[in-house]
């Protein structure tokens, strides 16, 4: 995909590759099995949701069309993939915090999550082509994740969010070889796996220090599932799939590639690490990071200047950046200062790589749909290289961190 030359007053295109949505919990009623609604009101009358974002005023925005079309145009973005956010059917927390059911929920929960991704292609269709939802599944049995990434398929859909796998619930890691036949399906059906930040902690004990702990300790549950894929060979056995990680930074990566290509080269050079032998070539023909760069994309969440300085040795074309929408980290509704704030320095090209052009690529976007879109409420390329003097008094990391 190639862009024309761009002059200052061109208007840009931005599609946000990290948005969260989702029914309320009414909304999901229909998209269940007609023997499984008195179960429901059952469920519904007895949950109370303990986030503030899903019961105050703002709840609407993970569903209510006129006002996230407004939001999101006022703000710049004219498509967005579209992650989870609410409550689906039998769950005990939103779908990203939530850990694996357990073998006596498992039956329920998959029913709940099966109607979320029915109510996704509704609320997809409203906006094709500028919504791309990712339908969900589980890691518990195999074969019905196989069957619901045909089912994701078979509805359209260009990608499915994998969970990251929570240590002490009896679910195998990402490294395990049963995953083999999960791989070959995502291969088959040319589905991108992509994961999301903040899933796949342990469980804590209550202390005071408990949030502390999982702040610090939460990226490396979700950073681990890209070494535990690329190492255990599965881009080398499936070389068309493709991997995202959202909302889980960037500046990470660069040591993390160099740590995986030293070992590798050690092992090649020594047959070992240390006081472990191992033949890495006959697993990997390849380096780690030459994996990466042929398999991965990062969904960069309101990425700050730190995340930014990095993005060249990664490759522009490995980036996607994204809003956080509407979660209260996220940039809306000042997405346009904080792109200033990080890339005003970028030049036309990167731009139009990092905002629209590798998002139209891997979820497919439709891009005239989306251009259209931009010629009312993008930006203009001269507003986005404009250096930002002032950091505006918003939570978002963006301007938070350096």
């Amino acid at each position: 995909m190639t862009s024309l030359a761009l002059s200052g007053e061109d208007r840009m295109t931005i599609i946000s590759a990290d948005c969260h949505a989702g029914g309320s919990v009414d909304d999901y009623r229909p998209y269940l099995p007609a023997s499984m609604h008195e179960e429901f009101d059952e469920w519904k009358g007895k949950y109370t949701n303990p986030f503030k974002d899903l019961t105050d005023d703002t709840k609407s925005r993970n569903f209510d069309d006129e006002r996230r079309n407004a939001e999101l145009f006022a703000d710049g973005v004219v498509a967005e993939v579209v992650f989870p956010n609410t409550v689906p059917p039998f769950f005990p927390i939103n779908t990203l915090l939530a850990p694996p059911p357990s073998e006596r929920s498992y039956t329920r929960r998959l029913e709940g999550l099966r109607a979320h991704n029915r109510w996704l292609v509704d609320f997809c269709g409203r906006l094709p082509g500028q919504r791309v939802g990712l339908p969900q599944l589980f890691l518990n049995n195999i074969d019905d994740a196989i069957e619901d990434v045909t089912w994701a398929a078979e509805n359209g859909f260009r990608s499915m969010l994998v969970p990251h796998v929570s240590p002490g619930y009896g679910v195998l890691g990402l490294h395990h070889p049963d995953y083999e036949p999960l791989w070959a399906a995502f291969a088959e059906h040319d589905m991108v796996i992509t994961q999301h930040g903040g899933s796949g902690i342990p469980s804590y004990d209550r202390v005071p220090a408990t949030p502390f702990l999982m702040l610090m300790e939460v990226p490396f549950f979700a950073q681990r599932s890209v070494w535990q894929l690329i190492l255990t060979g599965v881009f080398e056995r499936h070389p068309n799939l493709k991997y995202v990680m959202t909302e889980q930074g960037t500046a990470w990566v660069p040591p993390a590639l160099d740590r995986m290509d030293h070992f590798w080269e050690q092992s090649r050079a020594t047959g070992g690490v240390g006081e472990m032998s191992f033949k890495v070539e006959e697993l990997l023909p390849l380096k780690p990071s030459e994996y990466f760069k042929r398999h991965c994309w990062i969904g960069a969440s309101f990425p700050a200047p730190s995340d930014a300085a990095v993005m060249h040795d990664l490759g522009i074309d490995r980036i996607m950046w994204g809003s956080d929408y509407p979660h209260r980290e996220g940039t809306y509704p000042m997405s346009r200062e904080a792109l200033r704030n990080s890339f005003s320095d970028f030049s036309a090209e990167d731009l139009n790589r990092l905002l629209w052009q590798n998002a139209a690529e891997v979820y497919g976007f439709d891009v005239d749909a989306c251009a259209a879109s931009a010629a009312e409420h993008g930006p203009t390329l001269a507003e986005l290289q404009e250096p930002l003097t002032e950091i505006p008094d918003h939570w978002s990391p963006a301007f938070t961190r350096g």
